[in-house]
């Protein structure tokens, strides 16, 4: 078995041929957005890329067998097939070996997108430290991962439901660098703004292309993490998702939800209470961060065709 992933036709060309890619994640389509919009979401989301000159490259695991590039079939296999789990890089072997189908997470995305040799990948939100973790060590895999992998990721910070604090704490010492798009505030997903400052800010996606070239001088083999907030008037209200946050967070700890429970008990119970709107906003973030991700694989192609 190869060490990299099937590729397409068409993302193996483009990478041939140093045209722009951009990977995408799969576990919004399998288990992040009900059925059957998510196929409809995800047929847009590449969609988006192909009109803007970019190759997209939906990462899954279909079968056993971990892909980069999905044709049609693939990609409605991962939104309405059964039974579809969702996997982290951890899972990545149990999942190969089962021949199982499932949707990858930020940290296997990101790990066989980098396998792949694609630089650029868009998600929504990033996985970080949960609250509560000093009691409970509870950590995604995203942030590890991230230290390890040589990725530019778009993403809308991370999900509101977390402690982003100790999360932008973890992703300093993990050593993987953080940018905000043309900010200098971090943003929390639903909201455009956590209230957590940030030291660096880059307002083009030629500066992050420059950037990237920059630790790729140096050797470096972690992340950047480019944090692209939404607009103020797209954001999930403020007070509204403050209050709801605050009722899921004292339902979870009352139905004694616990792990790798607590997102997805958290993301429905946001959905739920806002009638819908909060997937509305995943939505709009998703397809945000897709766009800029694609100017930047824009910019990163042209750059290294101007090196060679």
């Amino acid at each position: 078995m190869s060490a990299v992933p099937e590729l397409s036709g068409p993302v193996r060309a483009a990478l041939a041929a140093g045209r722009p890619v951009v990977a995408l994640e799969s576990a919004i389509i399998s288990h992040g957005l009900p059925r059957p919009a998510n196929l409809t979401a995800a047929r847009s989301f590449e969609a988006m890329l192909t009109q803007a000159g970019v190759t997209p490259a939906t990462i899954a695991v279909v079968d056993g067998v971990p892909k980069a590039g999905l044709d049609d079939a693939d990609l409605e296999r991962v939104a309405l097939g059964e039974p579809v789990v969702k996997v982290s890089s951890r899972d990545l072997p149990m999942a190969i070996a089962g021949k199982r189908t499932a949707g990858t997470t930020v940290a296997a995305t990101a790990l066989l997108a980098a396998k792949a040799g694609i630089r650029v990948f868009a998600t929504g939100g990033l996985g970080g430290v949960h609250r509560g973790s000093a009691d409970s060590l509870d950590e995604s895999a995203d942030l590890t991962v991230l230290s390890r992998t040589r990725i530019t990721v778009v993403s809308a910070g991370v999900k509101s439901i977390l402690d982003i604090p100790a999360t932008l704490e973890r992703l300093e010492t993990l050593g993987v660098a953080v940018a905000g798009y043309r900010t200098n505030r971090f943003p929390a997903f639903y909201v455009s703004d956590s209230g957590q400052d940030l030291e660096w800010r880059l307002d083009s996606p030629q500066e992050i292309a420059a950037v990237m070239a920059a630790a790729d001088l140096l050797g470096e083999a972690s992340a950047l993490l480019v944090a692209n907030p939404l607009p103020p008037d797209r954001q999930l209200d403020p007070a509204l998702h403050h209050r709801v946050l605050a009722e899921s967070l004292a339902a979870a700890r009352a139905a004694g939800i616990r792990g790798k429970a607590v997102t997805p008990f958290l993301l429905d119970y946001m959905q739920r209470a806002t009638g819908g709107v909060s997937v509305t906003v995943n939505l709009d973030i998703a397809r945000g961060n897709i766009a800029l991700a694609g100017q930047i694989a824009i910019a990163w192609a042209a750059r290294t065709a101007a090196r060679e």
